[in-house]
């Protein structure tokens, strides 16, 4: 029998900070950086539900909502939506932190896909997801049904197959 956890065990949360470095020539954050950083907050997330090496599937879905300014502190916060066999959904919510207030305003969000694999790059199964808060448990319902339409998406499933997806719209 699979082990569980609770989804708030997989969180992560990291901040950094704007630096030149990492903006375009408007002074807004460059997005290939803030994937960077996505990537690595939601792989620490995937690694703490299941605590073995986990590789990016797949980059679901990104929103870049608000540009994000030279100097911004960002802060990254994951967790674990679902575990299914062997891969895991992870929701990435960014947030930038005005310098006067301390007020923080959500600019992003993403879903990543991790795989969990042994040390020969072998997908092993990871323990399943038990949500509690009702945020979680509408990341959890919606999984499956993401999950589905990115199989349908690149021909790994047949859309008849898809029952989550297909109880949408009957």
């Amino acid at each position: 029998m699979k082990t569980q956890k609770f989804a708030r065990e997989s969180h992560c949360e990291s901040s950094e900070i704007v630096l030149p470095n990492d903006t375009n020539t408007l002074g807004n954050l460059m997005g290939g950086r803030l994937l960077h950083w996505m990537d690595i907050t939601a792989a620490i997330s995937a690694h703490r539900h299941c605590k073995r090496i986990v590789v990016t599937a797949s980059v679901n879905n990104v929103s870049f909502d608000r540009p994000i300014k030279l100097g911004d502190i960002v802060t990254l916060e994951a967790q674990v939506s679902r575990a299914f066999t062997s891969s895991m959904e992870v929701f990435i919510d960014v947030w930038v932190e005005n310098h006067s207030t301390g007020v923080r305003t959500k600019h992003n969000e993403a879903i990543y896909t991790f795989v969990a694999v042994d040390q020969l790059g072998n997908p092993i199964s990871v323990p399943e997801l038990i949500p509690e808060t009702d945020l979680e448990k509408s990341r959890f319902e919606g999984a499956l049904r993401r999950k589905q339409l990115s199989l349908i998406l690149g021909g790994k499933m047949n859309p008849n197959d898809a029952t989550e997806l297909k109880a949408l719209f009957i």
